[in-house]
């Protein structure tokens, strides 16, 4: 069988082109693999930051990983009426059941500080219909970023950025996926956001979003974390890998780990930021490497 790769950008969102914060799951029931996105109004003539605002997510799927079909947006998860905001899809699979952990925003604000933010349980048989099944009551009132895996005693942990606490990543543990304890601070060492957990050759890794980079956290139990290094942040050379690789989600299939973040490879072309050359976004795909007991990832591979 001939070898295939995936293309650069692997995907653009094609109605309003600002595809964020990508998670990838498996669709039992198409037997596809699903993208679910943060789906920013980049092309959005509105004022101050308004087009980050107002989001739904979007919906892409694909077959084979490498190339990637627009199905639409999520609909019917709004909990107010109105026009509201949707951020950083997590979703897992759990006996049958779709979880999703999803960041919320009442209406749409024009700036970023000074609203408060949560984070919304939603559960699904086919990813399309979602039923709402709570607010997560947390750390503060102004938590994003949900990433949702198990621990080694069974328990699961949800790993979210408290903004009200230094924009920290904190944590809460669940028997069931429904009742989560209050957050506790894990990763306190400077403000990030987009935490993202995952298990791959014997160790549990945590990557979180530096803004000029992914930052790399390793550990043994998921619970006590060490500084790794960081991976991600000089430019690529592929099509629209520009900039540092952004709120990044990690799949693994068959012992290899694929690495999904988006890029704004226009950012530092001398556009303004108001522009839509400054607000597009690609979703881009590469693939980490553990070598010689350290976790890299060379963004100019072909996967």
């Amino acid at each position: 069988m001939t070898e295939k790769f995936a293309p650069a950008p692997l995907f653009r969102d094609p109605i309003y082109d600002g595809a964020a914060d990508p998670t990838v799951i498996w669709n039992h029931l198409e037997q596809k693999w699903w993208m679910l996105y943060t789906n920013r109004r980049t092309t959005s003539p509105g004022i101050g930051v308004s087009w980050v605002h107002g989001t739904d997510l979007g919906i892409a799927s694909s077959e084979d990983g490498c190339d990637w079909l627009y199905r639409g947006t999520v609909s019917g998860l709004d909990v107010q009426n109105g026009r509201n905001t949707f951020w950083a899809p997590e979703v897992i699979y759990h006996e049958g059941m779709y979880h999703m952990y999803v960041s919320y925003i009442e209406g749409i604000p024009s700036k970023w500080e000074g609203h408060y933010r949560s984070i919304l349980h939603y559960t699904s048989r086919d990813l399309w219909q979602w039923n709402y099944q709570s607010t997560l009551d947390l750390s503060s009132a102004f938590v994003i970023d949900a990433a949702v895996h198990r621990l080694p005693n069974g328990k699961w942990r949800m790993w979210y950025k408290d903004e009200r606490n230094g924009s920290h990543t904190y944590a809460a543990d669940s028997d069931d996926l429904y009742n989560w304890t209050t957050g506790e601070p894990v990763i306190t060492d400077f403000p990030h956001e987009g935490a993202n957990v995952f298990k791959w050759q014997g160790f549990y890794w945590l990557i979180v979003d530096e803004w000029n980079g992914q930052g790399v956290y390793q550990s043994d139990d998921a619970i006590e974390w060490r500084r790794h290094n960081k991976i991600l942040s000089e430019d690529g050379n592929r099509r629209d890998d520009q900039g540092p690789a952004l709120h990044a989600d990690v799949l693994v299939v068959k012992e290899k780990a694929y690495i999904f973040y988006f890029t704004h490879p226009d950012r530092n072309k001398g556009y303004t930021e108001e522009s839509y050359q400054a607000k597009r976004s690609s979703i881009q795909i590469a693939e980490l490497e553990l070598v010689n007991g350290r976790l890299i990832c060379d963004r100019n591979k072909k996967v």
